[in-house]
Parts: structure tokens; C-alpha cells; sequence
């Protein structure tokens, strides 16, 4: 008798867990539904754009329950692509979604990736100092642009100025300015990792150190104002995946070089140099700064838009959503 009490209460038993998987499965499979579908534009897989990638490998985005798309797209594209509702999220913040912005673009910087530049003025062996430049051609990749700003406000402090340098404007990717350095076509140039490290290893000297000196956005977040209004705990679960992606970049360089190898093509070595660069121009928190946003006005207005017209941080940066989440992640909020 005991032997088929058993036997029922085992049966029962079974029974029960099987009820309880079949219950279970309508639910996970809800769950999935449920996931956010989204898509951000990205303008190329740089140095810039590894939170982003960082977060879609490592499925960070997956396990704040978004399934998010990234999208190849040119920067000039992309406000057309919000408005219309072709991409929700645009993975950057610079001159060309600042300027949107002030065209009448609905759009804000609501994340910072980096609040520098990674950037180095580099020279040919001869010369090593900014006095010895001076009169002499300087490479850099668009005049009016945030390099050139950059480089400008760091000439500045050095107090130098970039009129005492021939700036001349090379097309490209930065690999073809190293050519026209290593050529003799320019005598200086504006060059960034992995470049830098191929070209100190030509024997070019580094003369300045444009990035540490000047407080400006290199990657972030940018969406519309309806996004952000609208759908607020969805952006936070954007802002949070890809601060979450930051700092496990820090903690984890094995993990974060073997990423940048795979999907930057980069080899061991420039992977681990471009690593320990890429960590010096992180912001802490992802909150925007109103000293970054002032300079990416002072960049555009310099190319003559806009020039005259007062900008308030409002008008162009909404630093709410990203203080909230810094705040419930922990971050020390000066």
C-alpha cells in the first residue's frame, strides 16, 4: 500500500512539474516577444563606436531586453532616417547631429561615450617641437571640423595659434594622412590610434597631445525629442546597455582587445595600445557636459553656421535620462 502511495505521490509529482514547463513556456516565449525591437545608426566600426559594438557582442543590449539592430548609415543621412522613423537612436554625438539640431531637427545628445578625443599632433623626424613647426604644412582631416577645432583651442593653450601653421586639408582615412606625413607632402599631421602607434614606430615624433587638452564628445547618443518624451524607459535601457558596455571595457581588457581585433581588424598589439589610449577618453557617467556641447557649437559656428546665434545646453543636449540611470547605477553625481 505504502509502495503505491509512493508511486502516486511521484506521479503527482511529475505531473505537477510537467504543468508547471508547460506554463512556464507561453511565458518565456512571451518574454521574447516582448523584447524592445530597435535600431541605431552608426556612422563606421571605429575606436569611437566600441561601447556599441561592445554591447551588441556581449549581449548586454539582450539582457536589458532590446533587440537592437545596428545600422551602417553616413551622418548626413541620419536626420531624415529618425524623423521618418527608419532608425529610432543615433550612436554618436558631434558637429554634423549638433548642427541637424540647430537646423530645426527634433533631435538631443542624451549619452557621451567619450568626452575627448583621441588625437595627437605628430611630426616628421626633424621636427620636435610646436616652434619648429611653425610655417610648416599640417595634415588634418576637414578644416572647420571638430579636429580642427580641437587642434586650435589646444594651439591655444600651448600659446600658440593654428594661423602660425599651414593647415591643409587631406581626404581619406587617416592612414592616407600617415602616407603624406611619411612622404613629406605635409610636415605635421592630426593622427589617431591605431595610426599613432604605426607612425611612432616610423620614427615620428609626437609633439602635442590634442585630445587631453580639450574637452569634446567622441561618440554618444543622440534621439529625437518625441523618443525621449515618449518612450522614456526604453532610451534609459539604450543609455544603461551601453554604460554597462563601458565599464566592463575597463575592467576587462582580454575580453575588450580580443572584441576590437575581431570586429576593428586591428592586430594583437594595436589592439592593446589602442586600448589603453581609447580608456584615457571615457567619460565616467555618459551625462553630457556642457563644456563638450559649447565646444561642438564653437566647431560649427567656425565653419560660419550659425555664427551669432546663442545656444543654450537645452537646445541642444538633454542630460536627464542619462543622470537618472548614473544615478541608479551608482555613479557620484557632482
Amino acid at each position: 500500500m505504502r509502495k503505491n502511495s509512493q508511486s502516486v505521490g511521484v506521479s503527482l509529482l511529475q505531473l505537477t512539474a510537467v504543468i508547471g514547463l508547460l506554463w512556464s513556456l507561453p511565458a518565456a516565449a512571451d518574454a521574447q516577444e516582448k523584447r524592445t525591437q530597435a535600431r541605431i545608426s552608426n556612422a563606421g566600426f571605429t575606436i569611437t563606436a566600441l561601447p556599441l559594438l561592445a554591447a551588441k557582442d556581449w549581449g548586454i543590449f539582450t539582457a536589458n531586453g532590446l533587440d537592437m539592430e545596428i545600422i551602417l548609415m553616413a551622418s548626413s543621412v541620419v536626420p531624415a532616417a529618425l524623423v521618418q522613423g527608419d532608425i529610432d537612436y543615433q550612436a554618436g554625438v558631434g558637429p554634423a547631429s549638433v548642427n541637424a539640431t540647430l537646423s530645426g531637427v527634433p533631435t538631443r545628445a542624451i549619452w557621451f561615450s567619450s568626452d575627448r578625443i583621441s588625437y595627437w599632433l605628430m611630426a616628421r623626424p626633424q621636427f620636435k617641437t610646436l616652434e619648429s613647426l611653425k610655417g610648416k604644412k599640417v595634415g588634418i582631416s576637414g578644416l572647420g571640423g571638430t579636429i580642427h577645432v580641437a587642434l586650435s583651442m589646444a594651439l591655444e593653450k600651448m600659446g600658440a595659434h593654428s594661423k602660425d601653421y599651414v593647415l591643409l586639408s587631406i581626404p581619406g582615412q587617416q592612414i592616407q594622412i600617415l602616407y603624406s606625413l611619411e612622404s613629406g607632402y605635409v610636415d605635421g599631421a592630426m593622427l589617431s590610434p591605431p595610426v599613432t602607434f604605426a607612425a611612432q614606430k616610423k620614427g615620428l615624433n609626437k609633439i602635442l597631445d590634442v585630445g587631453a587638452m580639450v574637452e569634446m564628445p567622441g561618440g554618444g547618443l543622440t534621439a529625437l525629442v518625441k523618443t525621449i518624451q515618449e518612450r522614456p524607459a526604453e532610451t534609459k535601457r539604450v543609455i544603461r546597455s551601453l554604460q554597462l558596455a563601458k565599464d566592463e571595457i575597463r575592467k576587462s581588457k582580454a575580453k575588450t582587445v580580443d572584441l576590437i581585433v575581431r570586429v576593428l581588424k586591428m592586430d594583437k598589439e594595436a589592439a592593446a595600445e589602442t586600448y589603453d589610449q581609447f580608456l584615457t577618453t571615457l567619460s565616467p557617467t555618459g551625462i553630457p557636459s556642457r563644456t563638450g556641447m559649447e565646444t561642438l557649437v564653437k566647431a560649427i559656428q567656425s565653419q560660419g553656421r550659425f555664427v551669432g546665434r546663442k545656444v543654450s545646453f537645452t537646445d541642444i543636449a538633454d542630460d536627464r535620462l542619462a543622470t537618472e540611470v548614473a544615478k541608479e547605477m551608482g555613479y557620484k553625481i557632482e
